[in-house]
């Protein structure tokens, strides 16, 4: 793994690969290939054709890859100029005051790579950040370390851009944000997922003026149906594309960054604590992505392709798929003991998650054993078949022998449920599988004054009070143990699935979930994207969808499966992830598929539609 400093490239020829080279790839017989429904999906949340494809939660952001596509860009492109779109209609959940995640198979050299835009934490964090000096006890979560200075990690999201434009892209920077720019200045019609994304955070948006004056204008949230527009925004990335990166990084903009973290601005009225972070200039000026390869498995003969540490998806996902390899699946009457298997092999990858995953910069990650079959066989050899094993279960031993486990458990997660996903594939067969996030939410709820986009809270990521053997504890410059997992499936050197989604933790059972619906349970990919989904992160009971619970809760019963409605700390919604995926089939049918109803339904569009 290196670090790599963004810095102009010579531009790729575009796309990576010769149309006749991916005619090829597609041509070629695939297995199991669902065929359309003959009018598609009016919704939106389903396309089918050629030509390429994209999937999002936001219909401008999926219009604006879209367009990319039709225009000659490549999937980086698409994939660039549609996370600074998502910055500009999904503000509560992504923008470039955040990180993430970058995945992508590039056709001409028959590769996958990762960029790790993940946020660090500054160099003068303290070990007790999360404690408040004058109780020595912890902040509170939420409100009070969730809307914070201390809870904002140096962000990565436009390094991610420059990056993967300079890497794989054949647009520059410029030309790949100015559909966003013209989104912010032009505005665009609230729903009523983002006014209630607005109230359920006005308290915490109300301790901030300059917050408040953006997304509380009168004191109400935006009315459904009014236009929301951002000319702040607007100017700062007009600035950036003007400048370049460095104008975030470095300059005036970096500047008021670090002082807004360092002296939270609240309203006189507020009695929200908010207490200082420590991020500074140099912070932002030596800020670096991650160029690193990806975690890989071999499940049921596809290559699955994820996200290596800072991340655990890769390695969660991944270990989850090894050990479900040595069962059938399948719908009918194996269904019911193929969710208890996807239950129990998704509870044991948290267990090893929680107890060796972290920053590899900062400690060793035994990544090739979490992803090893020998390790999964120990793992799987912990199952029973017939009954659930009581939680929280023992972490794996490293030595994969036997059904050996180690001594520790695993912590609660402080993961929030926002983020946001994306996927492209293009019409040279270049995929694009990118998660990117501001944390929960509405982020810190902190606002950069006059810039018009939000602060992460991403270092809540950490373990809030650690032991001395947590591979998540807080240390300076480190990253913070991530789920955003971020996949493509690969069909024999050729891309087959583009999978991703928000959620917290719960974005690795809803990838796991998504792929074990598709190709073992017998689903379609919109079918597989659409079913209720339950999550289990090795805890005493498993929160599930009410329509999980209403289908398959008395045929888990005898299993010993206690599923509870899932719901999240901050609102009533009882929603897990909402995925945005593509399958590529026989003869090239790319089908799109993104939520049908989760997050207000999101978008998928193909360049020509069949």
């Amino acid at each position: 793994m290196t670090a790599h400093l963004v810095h102009a490239r010579p531009r790729r020829l575009a796309g990576g690969a010769t149309a006749l080279a991916l005619g090829a790839a597609l041509l070629a017989p695939q297995a199991s290939d669902a065929a359309p429904p003959p009018s598609g999906n009016p919704s939106g949340a389903t396309a089918y054709g050629s030509g390429g494809a994209v999937s999002s939660v936001d219909a401008n952001a999926s219009r604006i890859g879209r367009d990319v596509l039709r225009a000659g860009g490549n999937a980086a492109d698409a994939a660039v100029a549609m996370a600074s779109a998502l910055g500009v209609a999904e503000p509560y959940s992504a923008g470039i005051g955040g990180g993430g995640y970058f995945v992508y198979f590039d056709a001409k050299e028959h590769k996958v790579s990762t960029i790790d835009g993940r946020e660090t934490a500054p160099a003068g964090i303290e070990p007790d950040a999360f404690i408040d000096p004058a109780t020595r006890k912890p902040y509170n979560f939420t409100p009070e370390l969730v809307s914070s200075g201390v809870a904002v990690g140096v962000p990565g999201t436009l390094a991610t851009w420059q990056s993967a434009l300079d890497r794989f892209g054949t647009r520059s920077l410029r030309k790949t944000l100015a559909p966003s720019i013209a989104l912010a200045r032009d505005g665009f019609p609230v729903d009523q997922t983002f006014r209630n994304q607005t109230l359920d955070n006005k308290t915490r948006f109300a301790a901030f003026p300059d917050t408040a004056q953006l997304f509380l204008p009168g004191g109400d949230a935006p009315e459904v149906g009014s236009t929301f527009r951002n000319p702040e925004l607007a100017r700062t990335l007009t600035t950036i594309v003007r400048k370049g990166p460095g104008a975030f990084y470095r300059g005036r903009l970096a500047a008021e960054i670090a002082d807004i973290v360092q002296h939270p601005r609240k309203g006189p009225g507020s009695t929200l604590p908010a207490p200082a972070g420590s991020l500074t200039t140099r912070d932002l000026a030596t800020y670096r992505v991650r160029h690193q390869a990806p975690t890989k498995v071999d499940y049921r003969g596809l290559d699955v392709y994820g996200m290596a540490p800072s991340s655990s998806g890769g390695t969660s996902v991944g270990e989850a798929l090894n050990i479900l390899e040595r069962y059938r699946l399948g719908g009918g009457s194996r269904l019911a003991r193929s969710l208890h298997l996807y239950l129990e092999a998704s509870a044991r990858a948290f267990a090893d998650r929680g107890a060796y995953v972290g920053d590899p910069a900062f400690v060793k990650v035994p990544t090739r054993t979490l992803l090893s079959q020998r390790f999964a066989d120990s793992r799987a050899c912990t199952i029973d078949p017939q009954h659930a094993t009581p939680k929280p279960v023992e972490a794996g031993s490293l030595s994969g022998r036997g059904c050996g486990t180690a001594a520790r458990t695993e912590k609660p997660d402080t993961e929030n449920v926002s983020t946001t996903h994306l996927s492209v594939v293009d019409r040279w067969g270049n995929a694009a599988s990118y998660t990117l996030t501001i944390e929960q939410t509405g982020g810190s709820a902190m606002t950069v004054p006059g810039r018009g986009f939000l602060l992460n809270n991403e270092l809540t990521d950490f373990t809030a009070v650690p032991d001395g053997e947590d591979p998540n504890r807080i240390e300076p410059g480190k990253r913070p143990r991530s789920s955003m997992s971020p996949t493509i499936v690969l069909d024999h050197g050729r891309v087959k699935y583009v999978v991703g989604s928000p959620g917290g933790a719960t974005i690795i059972t809803t990838v796991l979930q998504v792929l074990v619906n598709r190709i073992d349970l017998g689903m379609t990919l919109p079918e597989a994207v659409a079913a209720p989904r339950a999550s289990q992160r090795n805890a005493a009971s498993t929160p599930a969808e009410p329509e999980f619970i209403a289908a398959h809760g008395a045929a888990l019963a005898p299993y010993g499966q206690e599923l509870v409605p899932s719901g999240d700390q901050l609102t009533s919604a009882a929603e897990i992830g909402a995925a945005a995926t593509i399958e590529v089939g026989r003869h090239g049918l790319l089908t799109a598929a993104a939520e049908p109803r989760r997050r207000g339904g999101g978008s998928a569009m193909v360049v020509d539609p069949r």
